[in-house]
Order: structure tokens, then C-alpha cells, then sequence
């Protein structure tokens, strides 16, 4: 007892190591999450929001500093002089009059809207934009998900495969010996030899391929999570797909609510706008009547109401965003036609798909039943090699169909959930 207790205690950090190193399918999907796949979705989603961000910095104001010289052909004046200063300024020349040909100018300015309608649609649609862009980021994170499903069920079914193909290749060598022994003694022709040999090495390269496609796999994981795997993981099905709308389009429906907001922001742009602007100015020059240093400061701010007549420019603009609704629509009702012929199609398929994986199953059982008979009578004479060989092939091949068909129904499964916008981490663990 004491030396067992030992035992695991020397063993426990290691099997505590091999549990903490098992990569599971949430890993895979854990990782994409973070992967530079996503990150550009996610940053998508950010230049979206600074759409929003822009369209609402309108409103504010806009503060800026100025300064200029200015040279004019006849004194100007520095700021606007009222009628009655100017006659005393007249009357006694020793006092400097704020006209100058050449003037220094600085100060400060300040504009912004009152009421402009256009801006307030534009921020409208841009929530309209972020909300399409996270809508694609979730559809892409689902199709991303989906794929290293597909990716794992056919890794997963190169791995039954070669399994059967090894165990084939195990019955062939036993087979070899016995027909080892029978051309040693006569009983049976050498070319048995050379047709059980053509059958292991047919075995060994439909495995070499089968490992190519499996590096394959391996890679396409790498390349959307960075996790290098060495086998398939095993997976269950957890639930099924929720029918409804094709949830896969909602980008596409963001983005026409969108669009439809921007026709509304032209249209509004022909309403009357009121804006805001002010300044502060200081002007420096000589006054022309005496050549006396003056400093002058003066400000002024006010209220502008424009109000559009005429303006060709934004009609054909309005007929423009029209244009891009419609055209949006329109490749909307083209991807439910196409959709729902896909929908209908994958259904269809996943039925006749778990159909043929029962049948499948019952025909292996049979086929090995054959195959233990035909072993048999060929170790009795009473069978050809060929009409041997022949039922080993046919037990492989419909294995090699069962497991094809378990792919393809976690395919069907995955492209389904995509449509109709199930999270695939509720199908699969």
C-alpha cells in the first residue's frame, strides 16, 4: 500500500501535466476568439463606432486661432467705428484713427450648428453601421467555428479510416502467412503471393494520402486558432439548429436600415440649417492720420439661418442613395431565394445522411460476418484469392462510406447553424 501510495505520489504531477496539455474543441474556439481572424472583425466594429463618434462631433463647437497681416491700397479700418467717435476723432487729429494700409490681425473664432437635421439621421445611421458590423463579426466568428467542426469531423474521419486500412492490413499479413506456408507446400500458386503483397501496398498508399490530407487539416486549425493538433478531438453533438429567419443575413439588413437613414440625412440636408459664429479680433497698425502706435480689440457673434432654394447637386445625391437602397434590397431578396433553396437542400440531405449512417452500420456488421466466412473457405480451398480479397475491400469501402457520411453530418449540421445564426458552441463540445 505504502509503495502505491508512493507510486502516485511521483506520478501525480504528470498526469496532472497530461490533463492540464488536453485540447478540447471550446480550446479551438476559445482561441479563434483571440485570433487575428477576429481582432479584424473587432476592429471593424471600432472604425464603425468612430463613424457614430464623427457624425455626432458635428454638433460641437469649433474653436480655432487666427492671425494674418494685411496691406491695403487706401487705410482700412481696424474694427467697425461708430458715426459720432469718428467725428470727434476728426475734429482733434492729435488723436489716432483705427484706419491703417497695412494691419496686424489675431484672435480667436468659434462656429457650430444650432439646428442641423442631416446630423442628427447620419449618427442614426452609423449606430445602424456598428450594429451591421458586430452582426458580421458574430456571423464570421460562426463560420470560422463551423469550419474547425467540418475540419475536426474530417480529420476525425482520415483517423477511422486509416484505422480500418490498419486493421486490413493486419488480416492481409495473417492471410500472407497462411499462403506462405501453402506455396512452400505446393498448394497454392506464387502469384497469391504477389497479389496479397499488391493489396498491403494499395493499403499504404491510400494511407500515405490519407496522412497528406490530415496535414492538411492540421494546418487550415493552425491557421485560425495557432494551435498545432496531432490528432482529431472527439466531439458530441449537443443539440440541434433552431429554424427561423437566416440570421446569417442580419449584416446585410443592418446595413439596408442603414442606407435608408442616409437617403433620409440627403433629403435633410434641402431643409433650412441654423448655424452659430462668433470671434474675438485684435488688430495692431500705425493710424494713417498720425502715425501713432493703435491696439484695438472688438468681437462680435450672431445666428445664420440658410435655407437651400436650388440645388441640383443634392437631388441627384437623394437619387443616388435611393439607387443603393434598392440595389441593396434587391441582393437581399436574391440571397433568401438561394438561402432557403440551400436550407431545403441541407435538410433534405441530413435526413438521407443519418439514414445511410444506420444502414451503413448494419451493412459492416454483415460484411464482417462475410468476411470471417470467405476467410475461412479460402484457407479451405474453397475460395479464390481475388474472390478473398474482393470481401476484404468491400468491408473497408463501407466503413470508408460510414465514416464519410458522419463528416458530412456534422457539415450539413454546421452549414445549418450558420444560416439560421445558432451558436455552434451550443451544438458541439
Amino acid at each position: 500500500m505504502k509503495f502505491k501510495n508512493v507510486l502516485l505520489f511521483l506520478f501525480f504531477p504528470v498526469l496532472l501535466f497530461a490533463q492540464e496539455k488536453t485540447i478540447t474543441i471550446q480550446d479551438l474556439f476559445s482561441k479563434l476568439e483571440n485570433s487575428p481572424t477576429t481582432r479584424n472583425d473587432q476592429l471593424d466594429v471600432e472604425r464603425a463606432n468612430l463613424g457614430h463618434k464623427m457624425a455626432t462631433s458635428q454638433l460641437f463647437p469649433k474653436i480655432g486661432l487666427f492671425g494674418m497681416y494685411d496691406y491695403y491700397t487706401s487705410p482700412y479700418a481696424l474694427l467697425p467705428v461708430a458715426p459720432n467717435n469718428l467725428l470727434g476723432m476728426v475734429q482733434h487729429q492729435e488723436v489716432p484713427q483705427p484706419f491703417s494700409d497695412q494691419i496686424l490681425r489675431g484672435g480667436a473664432s468659434v462656429s457650430m450648428p444650432v439646428f442641423m437635421k442631416a446630423i442628427y439621421t447620419l449618427a442614426a445611421k452609423a449606430k445602424k453601421m456598428k450594429a451591421a458590423a458586430e452582426e458580421k463579426m458574430f456571423v464570421d466568428l460562426q463560420k470560422n467555428k463551423a469550419m474547425l467542426v467540418s475540419i475536426n469531423a474530417n480529420l476525425q474521419y482520415s483517423e477511422a479510416l486509416l484505422k480500418a486500412l490498419a486493421q486490413k492490413r493486419e488480416s492481409l499479413l495473417k492471410t500472407k502467412e497462411i499462403i506462405h506456408l501453402k506455396v512452400k507446400n505446393d498448394r497454392a500458386p506464387r502469384v497469391a503471393l504477389l497479389k496479397i503483397d499488391n493489396g498491403i501496398n494499395t493499403i499504404k498508399i491510400l494511407q500515405n494520402k490519407l496522412r497528406q490530407k490530415q496535414v492538411e487539416g492540421y494546418s487550415a486549425i493552425a491557421a485560425l486558432t495557432g494551435i498545432n493538433l496531432k490528432h482529431a478531438l472527439p466531439m458530441q453533438q449537443l443539440g440541434l439548429y433552431k429554424k427561423g429567419d437566416f440570421d446569417i443575413l442580419s449584416p446585410l439588413r443592418k446595413k439596408i436600415e442603414g442606407e435608408k437613414l442616409a437617403v433620409r440625412s440627403e433629403k435633410e440636408k434641402l431643409l433650412p440649417v441654423l448655424l452659430l459664429h462668433g470671434q474675438v479680433n485684435y488688430s495692431t497698425a500705425k493710424a494713417y492720420n498720425n502715425n501713432a502706435d493703435i491696439h484695438e480689440y472688438f468681437g462680435d457673434i450672431g445666428l445664420v439661418l440658410k435655407i437651400p432654394v436650388f440645388n441640383k447637386s443634392q437631388y441627384v445625391a437623394i437619387t443616388k442613395s435611393k439607387l443603393s437602397v434598392k440595389k441593396l434590397e434587391n441582393e437581399l431578396d436574391k440571397k433568401i431565394l438561394e438561402l432557403t433553396a440551400q436550407a431545403q437542400q441541407l435538410e433534405s440531405n441530413l435526413e438521407l445522411i443519418k439514414n445511410k449512417i444506420n444502414l451503413y452500420k448494419q451493412s459492416i456488421k454483415d460484411k464482417e460476418e462475410l468476411l470471417k466466412v470467405a476467410k475461412v473457405a479460402y484457407q479451405s480451398s474453397r475460395m479464390t484469392i481475388e474472390d478473398y480479397l474482393k470481401y476484404e475491400d468491400d468491408l473497408v469501402l463501407e466503413k470508408s462510406k460510414l465514416f464519410q457520411s458522419q463528416a458530412e453530418e456534422w457539415q450539413s449540421l454546421m452549414q445549418l447553424a450558420v444560416l439560421y445564426g445558432t451558436p455552434i458552441d451550443n451544438l458541439v463540445k
